[in-house]
């Protein structure tokens, strides 16, 4: 159970810059319909239903800030979102929204920053609350899964020998997470993912701790009749 001291003071990010090339959409994917919501929509409810979650931001693509109001409204009404523009790559879109919490970062005001993709819609708040309490604990917490099952939590770097699957949400301490990407702006990095940029630039001790073997991402056009019959079982 959240304390008094971490209600509400974590900020969730959904991504949602990304277009839908592989998975066959006509245009950003996230937007697609699944068990009668958007994707997008699945992955912001989750966020924002999480009570360490005090505020939840969506990133939406250049050009697509209405489509991404007129969604959250229609889907989530009773839903309060920030919006933010997406960059041109992940890191990119990563950088705004930090930049975007840059000043109540540097206040204290928020202590842990979570970023989920919006392509994840089978992620839960009990997966987003296990995120941030790792976070919370040990600086950075990554999910992932193996061949063999789910992983228990340890340290990122030990299982660079083994095949997992990394998943989101993924949660880091904010102001080390706002250093890394200040440090990563001025030097011209360009991370694949949050865990990237912040092992480059900094000693936080990013943890993997257990993923969810159903929290797959939706890449491909078979994953979508997947997806759709498992958030089915949510309505």
């Amino acid at each position: 159970m959240p304390t008094p001291d971490t209600l509400g003071s974590a900020v969730g990010v959904v991504l949602a810059a990304g277009i839908g090339s592989r998975v066959g959409a006509d245009g950003n994917k996230a937007y697609l319909r699944l068990a009668g919501r958007s994707m997008v929509a699945w992955s912001v409810h989750a966020v924002a239903a999480t009570p360490e979650i005090g505020r939840t931001i969506l990133v939406y693509r250049k050009g697509e800030r209405d489509i991404a109001e007129s969604t959250v409204r229609e889907d989530l009404p009773d839903t309060a979102v920030e919006y933010v523009a997406g960059g041109d790559t992940r890191h990119d879109s990563e950088s705004n929204v930090l930049a975007h919490l840059a000043g109540d970062i540097d206040a204290g005001t928020v202590d842990v920053v979570l970023i989920h993709d919006a392509a994840r819609p089978l992620a839960t708040p009990d997966l987003m609350r296990a995120a941030l309490t790792t976070a919370r604990t040990f600086g950075g917490a990554v999910p992932a899964v193996d061949a063999h099952g789910t992983l228990r939590a340890d340290t990122l770097a030990g299982f660079t020998e083994r095949l997992v699957r990394v998943q989101t949400p993924q949660a880091f301490r904010a102001a080390p997470l706002l250093a890394a990407y200040r440090r990563a702006g001025a030097e011209g990095f360009d991370g694949t993912d949050t865990s990237s940029c912040v092992q480059h630039f900094t000693d936080v001790d990013v943890r993997v701790f257990p993923g969810a073997s159903d929290n797959l991402k939706v890449t491909f056009r078979h994953d979508i009749a997947l997806a759709d019959h498992l958030l089915s079982d949510r309505r």
